[in-house]
């Protein structure tokens, strides 16, 4: 009788065994990650995306295998990741900010979730927020009701302030968009306007130089992912000529710069699991449509406003999600 049991147990084993191996093919997920910047720039919202992974159930190593490709800060690179990632035939590929268009010209099949500054349908990666139509959507961080909010909050921080400068990328789609609206707010409480174009990190030194010998007491810098990798850079030139810098996303305020108010863009990224988690179980990114933000944050560096020589009003401390001494 105990033999005939062990003889049973050790077939059972054996079956389950032999069909371990199948179920773990079958099981583990490929999923892409592409991001235009370098890895140090970028592995905050990678582990963001892992965290809500994670308490989906999804387990690197278990049943997710995750190819991750990091653009380095180069427009050439990122095509030829993006290649790279769609010749893997990953079931899902997560795109970080204009990375989306890349792997857009090289797959209309693969699904592919986006966390996007820009405007999406601008930008011809869905026909509409509410029915993408293809094979990409995602979460879009073009807030255009904060763009004036920020102009304000700078005013409010600096009474005495007369001329701004803004950054800005005329290639980046909501560029157009988001000017309209900064006009608006500068108009309202008398400040002049003068934009600096850079069209990524090869030409942002220029618009530095060319800011630093204009009349401009301050500058806005419309948020896109060259500019958050350039986030330290611009904190150490903004001090050095006493020009205070501030942007949309936390990332610029923790890297030295005056202030950042937008959306949370870690939060974003780990909401993006969600749509990786339907698009596994079988549901198609034509039909989910495009989020907007849902949490926005205001962040003031007071360590950069002494260096700055700029008194930050208890208006402003009061209402910050985060203050950094």
């Amino acid at each position: 009788m105990n033999a005939r049991r062990d003889f049973l147990t050790l077939l059972g084993t054996g079956a389950l065994a032999a069909a371990l191996p199948a179920f773990s093919q079958q099981s583990q997920f490929r999923v892409g990650w592409l991001s235009p910047s370098r890895v140090e720039d970028g592995l905050q919202l990678l582990d963001a995306l892992r965290q809500g992974l994670r308490d989906l159930g999804y387990v690197e190593g278990r049943n997710m295998v995750l190819e991750m490709r990091w653009g380095d800060d180069s427009s050439a690179r990122v095509e030829k990741l993006a290649g790279e990632l769609v010749a893997l035939k990953p079931q899902v590929i997560v795109a970080q900010g204009p990375t989306a268009a890349a792997v857009r010209r090289v797959t209309t099949t693969i699904p592919v979730v986006f966390g996007f500054s820009g405007d999406p349908v601008r930008a011809g990666f869905v026909e509409s927020l509410s029915h993408p139509g293809g094979n990409l959507t995602g979460i879009s961080f073009l807030a255009l009701d904060l763009v004036g909010k920020r102009i304000e909050l700078l005013k409010e921080m600096m009474p005495q302030l007369k001329r701004i400068a803004i950054v800005a990328n005329p290639q980046h789609p909501g560029d157009q968009a988001e000017r309209r609206e900064s006009e608006t707010a500068a108009t309202a409480i008398g400040l002049t306007i003068e934009y600096f174009d850079a069209r990524g990190q090869s030409e942002l030194g220029d618009a530095l130089s060319a800011i630093q010998k204009s009349r401009n007491q301050a500058v806005v810098m419309f948020p896109v992912a060259s500019v958050m990798s350039a986030r330290e850079r611009i904190a150490a030139w903004a001090i050095k000529h006493h020009i205070p810098a501030v942007s949309g996303w936390a990332q610029f305020a923790e890297g030295g710069n005056l202030m950042s108010y937008g959306p949370n863009q870690q939060e974003s990224f780990r909401r993006l699991a969600a749509y990786v988690d339907r698009i596994l179980k079988g549901a198609r990114p034509a039909e989910l449509p495009v989020e907007l933000p849902t949490r926005v944050e205001l962040v003031v560096n007071l360590k950069t406003a002494k260096a700055l020589g700029v008194t930050i009003p208890q208006s402003v401390l009061l209402r910050a999600d985060r203050v950094i001494e």
